[in-house]
């Protein structure tokens, strides 16, 4: 009789101590980092996944999101923000992280499409008739026409409407730097707010009445029309038959989910931004997807554009990143022309 007392006061105490320690699991926030825009986006993935999560037998997870321009976001982390994950909108600030030791070195290759579940590209938001009738890239350069868009110092977004003014400039003047120079300089020039990030640039553009385009994502061009919030307006969505390759990298930060023990979650969320459920939801918010029938039921959405990979053209993203947005390179060459 004391024998099975003794058992069942064992069997109590280690389901006891089962308990606090799956709760404890289950208590663990995952904190993903993303780019300023994205708040409409994860909010809608985010109780999904959590939903998935569960449905796999696993105890529930809270999910915290960041979101800030990504370079600003990989400082951070590179200072000790604890972040999970990243679901970034340029592969230089994953690669920085990378550099410093807190992401994997081959990243790109731990999911698939170069650990991007998304792309998209850079298009313009027009006025109410398109009263200016920009159609592309060369009227950005004109005279009568003023631009909206973030700093390309400060924002993923703007550092790929720079390039891709720069890559269908190289394009047009078939490698002639110096030209491709005058063009890009000239297309700067004609901005008229750079907003550190692109909610700023939405703002300046669409309540401040700044600028005759807003250059940004297609998927946040077509968010702002659509959108409740200023489909009043009227504002029209110009996608060029020319434009730049924007991957949506992302990436596990290892040292950070290796000490707080959040490898398994967090390799499962962002795997989960590949599956076919996601893969549609991704559609709804306008980003361009990888999935073959996701792809084939969504095509007609999708306005027809040829994307130039930035480095099938340009080099290596450190490259890029050196010679155009490094201290003294391109860009501040030539936003010190544009003062």
């Amino acid at each position: 009789m004391f024998k099975n007392i003794v058992l069942a006061g064992l069997a109590t105490a280690t389901l006891a101590a089962a308990a606090p320690a799956r709760a404890q699991e289950g208590g663990k926030p995952l904190l993903n980092a993303s780019y300023d825009v994205a708040r409409e986006l994860f909010a809608a993935i985010n109780p999904k996944f959590q939903d998935y999560w569960t449905r796999q037998g696993n105890p529930p997870v809270k999910i915290d999101q960041s979101y800030a321009g990504t370079s600003r976001q990989a400082q951070d982390i590179i200072q000790g923000k604890k972040v999970d994950t990243v679901t970034f909108n340029q592969v230089p600030d994953v690669d920085i992280l990378a550099a410093r030791g807190l992401v994997r070195k081959d990243w790109a290759r731990q999911f698939p499409n170069n650990s991007s579940p998304y792309y998209s590209t850079i298009a313009f938001l027009v006025r109410k008739g398109n009263p200016k009738n920009i159609r592309t890239w060369d009227d950005l350069v004109r005279n009568d026409v003023k631009l909206v868009f973030p700093n390309p110092k400060t924002s993923g977004n703007a550092r790929y409407s720079y390039l891709g003014a720069w890559l269908y400039a190289h394009e047009k003047f078939k490698g002639d730097e110096a030209k491709t120079r005058e063009f890009v300089g000239s297309l700067l020039r004609n901005v008229e707010n750079f907003p550190t990030g692109g909610r700023g640039a939405t703002v300046a553009f669409a309540q401040n009445n700044q600028g005759d385009a807003l250059l940004t994502f297609e998927s946040e061009v077509v968010n702002i029309a659509k959108g409740d919030e200023f489909k009043a307006m009227g504002l029209e969505v110009v996608v060029p038959p020319v434009s730049v390759l924007a991957e949506f990298p992302v990436a596990v930060v290892d040292k950070v989910v290796d000490e707080k023990g959040t490898r398994k979650v967090a390799t499962e969320y962002l795997k989960f931004q590949y599956s076919r459920e996601m893969q549609l939801l991704l559609t709804s918010f306008n980003y361009r997807v990888h999935e073959p029938t996701v792809v084939k039921a969504t095509a007609a959405q999708f306005a027809k554009v040829r994307l130039i990979n930035p480095t099938e053209v340009l080099g290596t993203w450190e490259q890029i990143q050196a010679k155009h947005f490094g201290s003294n390179g391109l860009v501040d060459q030539l936003l010190a022309q544009k003062r």
